[in-house]
């Protein structure tokens, strides 16, 4: 596999509103958990659509991993011009900064939103462009963004063999006891 769509939730759909919420070093430790081993088994590219939330915290990991690991790219694929644009100041800047790290940024319409043709054309394209998703998504949280995306990763999966990796709370929570029990231990 040389190149991985990866995606998941929006922050908000995971009650989370700001960068120093204590869930997303545990995301992004099981993201990594679940990159290294395809990076070592020659992953080059990570494609994500750079939505706030797992979109842009797998951007963060793997422009950390771009240190240990150099032939790793990284590109976000927007579905519309200036997606940022009605984010907070905050949010926007931290977009910005992640930006600074991408190797290849896309816009699927040169347009600001104009509907959802624009978010579907954008997945089609993402779909295209991997060989594999991998998907933080639990079924089991409840119906969320995220499944629209994961319904055609699935099917693609069926008819031709897309690789389908996926993260769920269960994964983040492991994570998240195994620390706690190491520094008590």
């Amino acid at each position: 596999m040389k190149s991985l769509l990866v995606t998941g939730y929006r922050a908000h759909e995971l009650s989370i509103y700001d960068q120093k919420h204590k869930g997303i070093p545990y995301i992004k430790k099981a993201l990594e958990a679940k990159l290294i081993p395809l990076i070592e088994d020659g992953l080059e590219w990570v494609i994500t659509s750079g939505q706030y939330g797992v979109d842009l915290w797998a951007c963060e990991v793997v422009i950390a991993l771009k240190r240990m690991y150099p032939h790793l790219k990284l590109s976000i694929l927007a579905a519309y011009l200036n997606p940022e644009e009605k984010w907070k100041e905050e949010k926007q800047n931290y977009y910005r900064d992640i930006l600074r790290g991408v190797d290849y940024y896309g816009i699927v319409s040169q347009k600001p939103y104009d509907g959802v043709w624009q978010l579907t054309a954008r997945d089609d394209l993402l779909l295209r462009k991997s060989d594999g998703i991998l998907l933080f998504y639990d079924e089991d949280a409840g119906e969320a963004s995220p499944k629209f995306i994961k319904q055609r990763a699935w099917k693609r999966h069926e008819d031709d063999g897309y690789r389908f990796i996926t993260i769920t709370a269960e994964d983040v929570q492991t994570i998240a006891d195994e620390e706690s029990r190491d520094r008590y231990e």
